[in-house]
């Protein structure tokens, strides 16, 4: 199902400049897709909402919202030692994350321009929103002395090659997921804004209404083909992608709780809110959805936690290679198994949420 094209990896980088964090199975993907079938699609079946989102995009609500103000004009450097790592961390992943859809999101609209100008134009909007959120993520990046290089970051990571209909399931979910992640952290710290430690939360309502409105195209590209959402196939594969986004999440924050403490947020109580609201807003558009609100979930996921830190202990040791090898591969197969029982737990069938109201 996927191909990893690889790019050249170059060392030397400029002072001042981050080297991007290595590429693990939980780091943000980069994403390439067969742009002749997505230019071909009939979007005819949904074309109205379609078009009626594309006006919105036009309007471009957000189009003065990512200016920086005086706040940011100070010293960051009480931001210290691991809640300073850990913030630099969140920083460029999120960067990275939103430059990767940019990069998509740009290719599809050159690849489409000419052939389906509707679809086109939206992702071409779209791309100039997840142009803004990492170019103000990396202007971020400066308050700590750092910075990615974006052009060096689009050569030397590895594509990875979804057709066009899972490149639909991914990214709805990784858009619809981005909302309820900002908007939560947004509503937390306007009840506590003494946990507010630097001023780019305060840009999180306005911004994750973007992450709302892309996914919101993709709910309406998918309901465009049927197909991709009414037999047996697409109720595994949303299984299947529903359990990769929310396991990858989990597994990044639970070891990043520092961080998210360092905000006044318990990470598994942050976690399993964001994952019980995607969940339910997935259900509008896809067939089945999990059933995250069995305990048997949370606890084969908090295996999977465990197994990582092990899993982390070995790659640290002084052990030999052929040896950390033999150590590690029993936490392989146990997170293997996690995930195939989790895989396998019975799915809600979803008709009875595609009305609710996000």
């Amino acid at each position: 199902m996927v191909d990893s094209l690889k790019k050249p990896v170059f060392e030397e980088m400029r002072p001042g400049i981050k080297s991007p964090a290595k590429e693990t199975i939980l780091t943000p993907r980069f994403y390439t897709t067969d742009f002749d079938e997505m230019a071909k699609m009939d979007i005819s079946a949904n074309e109205d909402e379609l078009r009626a989102i594309l006006e919105e995009f036009r309007v471009d609500y957000n189009r003065h919202h990512f200016v920086r103000d005086a706040e940011f004009e100070q010293s960051w450097d009480h931001i210290d030692g691991e809640t300073r790592k850990l913030f630099v961390e969140f920083l460029e992943r999120s960067c990275t994350a939103e430059f990767s859809g940019f990069l998509l999101y740009k290719e599809l609209a050159r690849k489409l321009k000419g052939k389906n100008p509707v679809l086109a134009e939206c992702f071409n909007l779209m791309s100039r929103d997840e142009a803004r959120h990492a170019g103000f993520l990396n202007k971020a990046l400066s308050d700590f002395n750092l910075q990615l290089d974006l052009g060096f970051l689009t050569q030397s990571r590895s594509y990875t090659f979804f057709k066009p209909k899972f490149i639909f399931y991914a990214t709805y979910l990784s858009e619809k997921i981005g909302y309820w992640r900002y908007i939560t952290i947004y509503r937390h710290l306007e009840a506590h804004p003494e946990d507010r430690v630097y001023p780019i939360f305060r840009f999180f309502e306005n911004w994750c209404q973007d992450e709302n409105r892309h996914g919101d195209f993709f709910d309406a590209v998918m309901r465009a083909q049927p197909q991709m959402l009414n037999d047996w196939k697409a109720k595994l594969w949303s299984r299947f992608f529903l359990l990769s986004v929310f396991a990858t999440m989990y597994l990044n924050d639970i070891q990043r709780a520092d961080f998210y403490r360092s905000i006044g947020l318990d990470a598994r109580e942050y976690d399993i809110h964001v994952i019980e609201k995607t969940n339910e807003t997935a259900g509008r558009v896809f067939p089945i959805v999990l059933d995250v609100n069995n305990p048997e979930f949370y606890k084969r996921l908090d295996v999977c936690v465990q197994n990582n830190v092990k899993l982390t202990d070995i790659v640290n040791s002084t052990s030999p290679k052929f040896l950390q090898f033999f150590q590690k591969l029993p936490y392989y197969l146990s997170n293997g198994w996690q995930f195939l029982r989790l895989y396998w737990m019975k799915p809600i069938d979803a008709p009875s949420l595609q009305n609710a109201v996000l």
